[in-house]
């Protein structure tokens, strides 16, 4: 029996709902190629490596299809989506506009205890990346991501950039060996310490930078 998916949050965090649970638990294993674009989805087993019942799992899944990250077909089932090269630049372009959006947001509305851990999130992804943790870093990077919606406090900008931020990251790790986490590691870094200032212009610089490297590992990948 495989261990249960466990996934960091804030120390700030609110108890958060089993099915939100599922879902970030779920999202991990898309994210990191645990869950291989294209493969059939089995209910039962997603419970038992999450930990979580079928109900809380049931719903994450929905919510996975009602945004494209799983597929549902005819005698199929359940499949995860496929990563689309030719769209993914359309992905980073997209997901900059919000990106900006809610580092602006979160650099005007995050509590003190928040632009701390936003900050312990990207020095965490920095020494992870100065010792080439990809998997430390990738933690991070979703903590990071975590404390920073919450602090945005706009559900909308979220909602909407999340499955962007997961086709971002099956992307990663399915090309990770043509990357360089350091780079990105100090983007985030960026992004945080604007955020942490309450310099809205200093969090949307740091934003720009991040989908900057994004965009620019995407077209090597592309480009090839």
């Amino acid at each position: 029996m495989a261990a249960p998916i466990t996934v960091p949050a804030p120390a700030s965090a609110p108890k958060r709902r089993a099915a939100d649970m599922a879902y970030d638990a779920i999202e991990t294993l898309l994210s990191t190629l645990q869950l291989e674009p294209g493969s059939q989805i089995v209910e039962a087993e997603l419970a038992e490596r999450t930990g979580l019942g079928r109900t809380p799992v049931r719903e994450a899944l929905m919510r996975m299809v009602s945004i494209g990250l799983v597929v549902q077909q005819a005698r199929r089932g359940l499949l995860v989506s496929t990563i689309d090269l030719a769209d993914h630049l359309d992905v980073v372009q997209t997901r900059r506009v919000l990106e900006q959006l809610i580092a602006t947001c979160s650099a005007r509305r995050a509590t003190a205890p928040q632009r701390k851990e936003i900050v312990r999130c990207a020095e965490q992804m920095v020494e992870a990346a100065a010792r080439g943790d990809l998997d430390g870093y990738m933690r991070a990077d979703h903590a990071l991501d975590l404390v920073n919606h919450q602090a945005s406090h706009n559900d909308s900008a979220v909602k909407a950039v999340t499955p962007l931020i997961v086709q971002c990251r099956r992307f990663w790790y399915a090309y990770q060996h043509q990357g360089e986490i350091v780079e990105g590691a100090n983007a985030h870094l960026e992004l945080a310490q604007g955020i942490a200032t309450g310099d809205e212009a200093a969090a949307t610089a740091g934003a720009d930078r991040l989908m900057d490297y994004l965009e620019r590992f995407a077209r090597k990948i592309i480009d090839r």
